[in-house]
């Protein structure tokens, strides 16, 4: 039996969730401190550049002028790191999702890791001011010296327990969720309503061998595995899975950024191109996956079965109805694009449905070849094509050699 909710402790909790906004007036005091610092750090300039050329700086007041600086600029990325990351954590979403200048740490940031980087930051601001102090040594009493060093390794101590406490925490937390993760389902409907074969979980072309580096995998539960199920994934894929030390080439701060899956609720796309074997399947999934466990609805299929399964459409006049129906699903995934040569109707299809959900659904796609060569795939359908794909795109690239040729050749070599 379901379980029916008060309504007067739900308004209530609502009401308390929302008191969450009186931090806001806070982090917008301390961009006006950031602003102070700003001023600072010029003045100081400033004065440095007008005593060294009037010949008054000193080699010993030039170091102390320095380290001013850098001192001014390492407070202000603690502020940064507080204003940016405290507001993420403890107010609401910034929405920097797909921005170029997203801040790495930006992109799994929780209080645990934003209390260790503050803790690392504030070591670094203590470093410089002992360093200052035993620059100018012969005007810094004994005293001042003991306790600043004390206080300095005060510090140090804090944060190598602080970081030693967050690991057992982190660890502990993912053995939980892994403990209530259930097993993958042996069969996974395709797209079109028929089951898949059961895969075998083995490091393929396009599934390198687990290392565990990339963002941790959210909680599951039954809808979400539900939507799962209903994608038709070959296999289930985890990006905690990729083997990133794989490909030569490979933006991990794009894919981290782009596991929190803000790109489907922004509609934008995911184009993963590089030779075979480099893991563009793997991610793709990944990806589709997380989209899942986010509350949206994914279908995945190759791009010869998305290719049939327009052509059925069309054939049997409900070309526009299928796109129109494929809008229940915010993200679609075409995974193999230019192993198979594609005819000029076909081709045609294949613009239909990138043109249909362009701005108003997203796409995965993969390809073994970059978007400068689709016209190979695709003919003269391929400009307009790839000009409305890559619009709103992420395109991450995937060099390197094939993992399942590495792993015969190993496996030869034994």
């Amino acid at each position: 039996m379901a379980k029916v909710q008060n309504p007067t402790t739900t308004t209530l909790g609502y009401a308390l969730f929302a008191t969450r906004w009186l931090q806001a007036p806070l982090y917008f005091g301390l961009v006006a401190a950031q602003g102070v610092y700003v001023y600072k750090f010029f003045k100081e300039l400033w004065t440095l550049i007008l005593m060294c050329v009037s010949g008054h700086a000193t080699e010993t007041y030039v170091m102390l002028a320095v380290l001013k600086l850098v001192d001014v600029v390492m407070i202000a990325n603690l502020l940064i790191m507080v204003i940016v990351g405290g507001y993420e954590t403890f107010v609401s979403r910034i929405g920097l999702q797909g921005h170029r200048d997203q801040p790495e740490w930006l992109s799994h940031v929780n209080s645990n890791v934003l209390k260790v980087k503050l803790a690392t930051a504030i070591v670094g601001i203590s470093s410089v001011h002992l360093l200052q102090m035993f620059v100018d040594v012969h005007h810094t009493s004994r005293h001042a010296l003991l306790w600043g060093t004390v206080i300095h390794m005060a510090f140090i101590a804090s944060a190598a327990i602080l970081a030693y406490m967050s690991g057992p925490m982190v660890a502990h937390t993912d053995r939980a969720h892994a403990d209530r993760s259930p097993a993958a389902p042996a069969h996974v409907p395709g797209p079109q309503g028929h089951e898949r074969g059961q895969r075998q979980e083995k490091p393929g072309p396009e599934t390198p061998a687990a290392a565990p580096a990339l963002p941790r995998q959210p909680d599951p539960d039954a809808d979400a595995e539900a939507r799962i199920r209903a994608a038709g994934f070959p296999a289930r894929k985890l990006l905690e899975d990729f083997d990133e030390q794989h490909p030569r080439g490979f933006d991990r701060e794009a894919v981290a950024r782009l596991g929190k899956a803000d790109f489907v609720t922004a509609r934008r796309n995911v184009v993963f191109v590089g030779p075979p074997g480099t893991g563009k399947t793997h991610l793709a999934v990944a990806l589709g996956v997380r989209a899942c466990q986010a509350g949206h609805r994914v279908l995945f299929a190759t791009a010869a079965e998305w290719a049939a399964r327009l052509a059925d459409a069309q054939a049997a006049g409900r070309l526009d109805a299928e796109l129109t129906a494929l809008d229940d699903h915010p993200l679609l995934i075409v995974d193999e694009v230019g192993y198979t040569p594609l005819d000029t109707v076909t081709a045609g299809l294949f613009f239909r449905l990138v043109a249909h959900r362009y701005e108003r659904g997203s796409l995965i796609v993969t390809g073994d070849r970059p978007l400068g060569r689709w016209d190979e795939v695709f003919g003269p359908s391929a400009p307009a094509l790839t000009d409305r794909l890559a619009h709103h795109a992420d395109v991450v690239r995937l060099d390197g050699d094939s993992y399942r040729t590495r792993r015969a050749t190993s496996a030869w070599a034994d």
